[in-house]
Order: structure tokens, then sequence, then C-alpha cells
């Protein structure tokens, strides 16, 4: 029998590679799932797979402690909780794709002519190229450091550029089931027992010495199809009035109306999470007659922001009682049924039609239907950012407003004012060359109108 070659040596030894996205210094968990197989001889049944989360300081001792002939994945996230819930996310360090390429006609190639093939790809089709490269022993984990991490409300705008990656890679493998935030992946330097083959790091793309690493808002405006600049201006210049709700059939319309995008969502989920710790919910359990309401509340709103899929509703809303209201006596289920169907019809494909557009069968409440339902007080709304009564929205407009006015225009405020100039300077010469509106919109990212009012003004 020939000797078999020995793998080939990691760029990256696991703690090192888990260190590039969880930094120990930091406070939080990360979390870690492993396969702890029968020792039977001839057993075919599935492995057991033990899940367990950690703190960040012990992270460095938690990694070299473990066994590299066992199925090891851990999370890319962190989280605030000892569990990977999505209500407990903490921040994010990186973007990422698992690329499952034995699914497709690279699969037969070489990991190292995979390598070389996919990094192709990405410069043909104008994908930044990822910070690192992991052969997952059957496949290959793409990963894009992150400058900073990202705080928890950045999430709706982290899942849209996670989206997009999957979408773009699809030729490779890419997986749209595997780009949730509480995602756990392969570890470096354990074992893929389907292969046999051991996970480690294929390539490393070096920026002045070091590992490159993206701003975050960078990577959003290179892959997005509408940058935020393209979104304030339709906000600013909306182009038609809005007509009544229509609903498709199959859905309750309840208290529905416009949807206002998944980044209203989750800081309204934010805001529910921030009235909790002014008042004592979260070190003493929620009081009686706000307990049903606040899990229903929290959880309509993440399934809004697009953070989780309705089969893991349950879960999240485990979690999220056990951290507000862990002597909860009624049937989580019997608070959730409602919510879980219109849920499952979303995802069924039942719809909201509404100007044109389609949005789901999910509750979208007024905010002075929250106000009511909560009792928010005038001092608690100081701390919240989307559920506000009119008035108070209206005092801080004036208060920006006053402070630009003293300061002269904020360096950030300065910056977008000149990125506008450049693109009314970009739309007036579009349109001199004889370019119809709606081209020049598709050049700038918006529709018509908003390019002719852009250009006008």
């Amino acid at each position: 029998m020939l000797p078999q070659p020995e793998p080939l040596p990691s760029l990256l030894a696991r703690l090192d590679e888990a260190a590039l996205y969880h930094r120990v210094g930091d406070r939080g968990f990360f979390t870690l799932l492993w396969a702890e197989p029968d020792a039977a001889p001839g057993n075919r049944t599935p492995a057991l797979k033990i899940q367990r989360a950690y703190r960040l300081d012990v992270l460095p001792q938690i990694i070299a402690a473990l066994d590299p002939e066992r199925d090891t994945w851990i999370s890319q996230a962190e989280f605030h909780q000892p569990n990977r819930r999505i209500v407990h996310l903490l921040r994010l360090g990186l973007c990422f794709v698992d690329l499952d390429t034995y699914k497709t006609p690279h699969g037969k190639s070489r990991p190292e002519t995979l390598l070389g093939q996919f990094l192709g790809y990405c410069g043909d089709e104008d994908v930044p190229l990822p910070s690192l490269v992991i052969h997952s022993g059957r496949g290959l984990q793409a990963k894009w450091l992150l400058e900073r991490p990202l705080p928890r409300a950045a999430l709706p705008r982290w899942n849209a550029v996670q989206k997009e990656l999957v979408a773009r890679l699809a030729p490779f493998g890419a997986d749209p089931g595997a780009r949730d935030a509480s995602r756990v992946l392969r570890l470096v330097d354990t074992v893929n027992t389907r292969s046999g083959e051991r996970v480690r790091v294929l390539w490393v793309q070096r920026h002045a010495e070091d590992i490159r690493r993206y701003p975050f808002e960078w990577l959003a405006e290179t892959l997005l199809p509408v940058s935020r600049e393209a979104l304030q201006l339709q906000r600013q210049h909306p182009t038609a009035p809005r007509p009544p709700l229509k609903i498709l059939p199959g859905g309750k319309t309840g208290n529905l109306r416009v949807f206002s995008g998944r980044q209203l969502a989750w800081d309204r989920l934010e805001d529910l999470r921030t009235l909790a710790q002014q008042r004592g919910w979260i070190e003493h359990g929620i009081p009686h007659g706000y307990r049903s309401k606040y899990v229903h509340w929290c959880l309509n709103f993440l399934l809004l922001s697009g953070a989780v899929p309705a089969n893991q509703l349950y879960l999240e809303a485990q979690a999220l009682v056990r951290e507000v209201c862990p002597d909860f006596s009624k049937d989580v289920r019997s608070v959730l049924s409602t919510l879980y169907r219109k849920a499952k019809a979303y995802e069924a494909g039942e719809r909201i039609e509404f100007n044109g557009r389609t949005y789901p069968p999910l509750y979208t409440p007024r905010n002075r239907t929250l106000l009511a339902l909560f009792d928010v007080q005038d001092d608690e709304m100081k701390a919240l950012k989307t559920i506000i009564t009119p008035e108070e929205a209206r005092n801080r407009d004036a208060v920006r407003k006053q402070q630009r006015r003293q300061k002269g225009g904020s360096a950030k405020h300065l910056i977008y004012r000149e990125s506008v100039e450049k693109r009314r300077a970009l739309a007036r010469s579009l349109r001199s060359q004889g370019l119809s509106w709606d081209e020049v919109g598709k050049v700038l990212g918006i529709n018509a109108e908003a390019a002719r009012k852009l250009a006008s003004r």
C-alpha cells in the first residue's frame, strides 16, 4: 500500500484564526459545538452533538483543550448571554459565506485549484477578495474581517451584505441557510469526519504586513445595489402618494400599516430591550401584565427585521423568556401561536400589497400603540430611538438643527453635502448628454423622479 500523503499545513492555527474575530479582552460569550462519537464498533447512529458557551476571556484555554479528532464548530458572532440566540447578539467582527463547492461542477478540484478558481471569480465579478479562505474538508469558507466589530444595532444592514454575498457566490455553492448571525462554522485544525480531511486556512490576504480588514460601510457600499445616500434621497423625495393597503388572500390585517423596513423593526426591538433595562426587568424580571406582550412584540420585530426564520421562533422565545421572566408559567407556544402562523404565512408566500410592493403579514404598529401598550413615560422616552411621540421627535430635530447651526455643520454633514453635490453634478452632466431621466436614475441607483429632483435642486 502506498503511504498516505501528510496533510498540508494550515496558514493559521485554530486559536490564531478564532482570535481574528473573537477578542479575548472583550466581554461576551462565544459558542462551540462538537460531535461526541459513539465508540461502539460498527455503530451508524449519528454522533451526539454537544454545545457549550464560554466567556471570551477563556478562549485560549478552551481552544487548546479541544480534541482535534472531533468535528468541531465555532460561532462567528459574540453574544451577551451564554447561548447563540439572535435576541442575545452582542457584536459581529466579520462577514462570511459557507461554500458547498462539492455540490457544484468545481467540486472535484483540489483545494488549491479550487482556491484559484474562486479568487479569480471574485476578481471578475467585482466581489472584494476575502480576508482569508478556509478549506472545511469538503468545501470552502470565505471570511471578510471588519476593521471594527459591528454592534447588534447594525444587524439588518449586515444581513443585507450577507444575502448579497451569498447571491454573488452562488456558482460556488454559497449556502443561503448558513448566513445568519447565529451560525457556527468548522474550526481550523479539527477534522471533518465526512471527508477525513483537516480543516485548514488555504489563503490569507495580506495588507500592510497584517491580514486585510475592511471597513464595513465600504463593503456595504461596494456590494449592495442601493447606497445609503440613494435611500436617503428616496425618503426625502417620495415619488407617489400612498394608496390604501391591499391584503392578498390568507392573511389578517389587524393593525397593519406600511412596513417601514428591517432596520426600523430591529431598532424597535432595541427600544423595547432598552425599556426593559431602564425598568430593571433584566435584573428582576418582568411584572405581570407586561410579560406576554413584551415577548410577543420583541419576537414580532425580530421576525420583521429578517434576523431569524419562523422555524427559529420558539427557540428565540425560550431564550428571551429565560432572560426577562424565568418564572413565566404560561406556555410560550400559546403566546406565540398567532405570531407563528403569520410568520409561516409570510414564508409560504402570503403578502400585503402596498404601493406596488409587497410586505409580510406581520404586525407593524404605530408608535402611539406601543407607547400606550407599555405606558412609556417622558423620561424613559429620552433613551429610546424610535418609540417616541411626535413632540419628542420634533424636539430632537430642533436640537440637531440648533447644534448644526452652532457648529457650522458637522464634519459628517459636510461630507454628506459634498457627496450630494457630486451626484447632482453627475446627474446634470448625464442629462446634458441626452440621457433620459430613467437612464440617469439607473446610473445613480435611484428612480427617474428622484434623479430629476436631485438635478433640479
